[in-house]
């Protein structure tokens, strides 16, 4: 197990074993739709041609995609709703496994020793015994924290807990439609002013990143699965707070001349795709909290800033 320095500063890897699937861990459950908004589907517009975006992300070129009928949670998956799981599997997380993850620095205490950090990425720390159960490492708890989205989940341990509850991870096409909230084209799940109004309507950093955060949403880490407004499909958090798993491989080209009914991305790949963004992105240097915006990394891999939720066929 080692860190990964040259992947994006958004999320750097901590690549995990990797060896489980989500077979490993199938329920007799029957994916039960509560606290889930059912989405008719259709055609809508994917991606974005905007000249602010990240064109080696692959965010363009727009393009109609058509979409089926699904469910898909209202919410992130949260640390008291993971914790459920880990108790009916006796599972332990790629985090757990290591023994070790990334935690972002101005989250640890003033005290705290010194660490490794990510050559790229400073502010991102080595910490031994941080997982989802001690997100901060080992001094720390859930104690405020079960309705926060849980983190220090990889791609692996996502899909797990997908199956044990009757569920899978969204593609990306139908991550990206339930994104948008029934708008077309919109840089944000509400429009595409960041602030309407001097509102704030999700959770990102504020201030000077890294040094300073002004904290005017309300939030430095992470805020709860429910905090501001839903969208207009009733869906909360769907820019901000943790970059979500998705089911598909990443590719920078793929979509281009792929399919565009129903599409699931390549056969395969190296880094899975995870989207929204997280409460560490800034204008400054990382939008991609933009609903069209797309990063990637490790299936085997876990941060203090990815978390995911769920889907299920009508």
């Amino acid at each position: 197990m080692q860190a990964n320095d040259s992947t994006p500063c958004c999320a750097p890897s901590a690549e995990g074993g990797g060896q489980r699937t989500a077979a490993d861990f199938k329920s007799k459950q029957d994916g039960s739709t509560d606290a889930m908004a059912l989405l008719t589907g259709g055609e809508f517009l994917m991606g974005t041609d905007d000249l602010d975006g990240f064109p080696g992300d692959g965010e363009g070129p727009v393009r109609p995609v058509v979409i089926q009928p699904f469910f898909i949670d209202r919410f992130a998956v949260s640390n008291e709703q993971f914790a459920k799981f880990v108790d009916a599997m006796n599972y332990e997380t790629e985090a757990e496994g290591a023994g070790w993850s990334f935690v972002f620095g101005g989250l640890l205490p003033d005290n705290f020793p010194d660490t490794r950090g990510v050559a790229a990425a400073p502010w991102w720390r080595q910490i031994e015994g941080a997982d989802w159960q001690h997100p901060f490492g080992p001094q720390s708890s859930l104690r405020e924290l079960l309705e926060h989205p849980v983190v220090h989940v990889s791609w692996v341990d996502a899909q797990a807990y997908c199956s044990w509850a009757g569920k899978r991870l969204p593609t990306e096409a139908e991550w990206e439609y339930a994104a948008r909230g029934g708008l077309k084209q919109n840089r944000f799940p509400w429009g595409d002013e960041l602030e309407p109004g001097g509102t704030h309507l999700m959770n990102v950093w504020q201030g000077t990143f890294p040094s300073t955060n002004t904290i005017e949403d309300g939030y430095l880490g992470t805020a709860p699965v429910d905090a501001y407004a839903p969208n207009g499909f009733g869906l909360h958090n769907m820019s901000g707070n943790v970059w979500e798993w998705c089911r598909d491989w990443f590719s920078p080209s793929f979509h281009v001349s792929g399919p565009r009914d129903n599409p699931v991305g390549p056969s395969s790949g190296e880094a899975k795709v995870i989207r929204g963004g997280s409460y560490l992105c800034h204008d400054s240097y990382c939008n991609r909290y933009r609903v069209a915006a797309r990063s990637s990394n490790q299936p085997a891999s876990f941060t203090g800033n990815m978390g995911f939720r769920c889907v299920r066929d009508q």
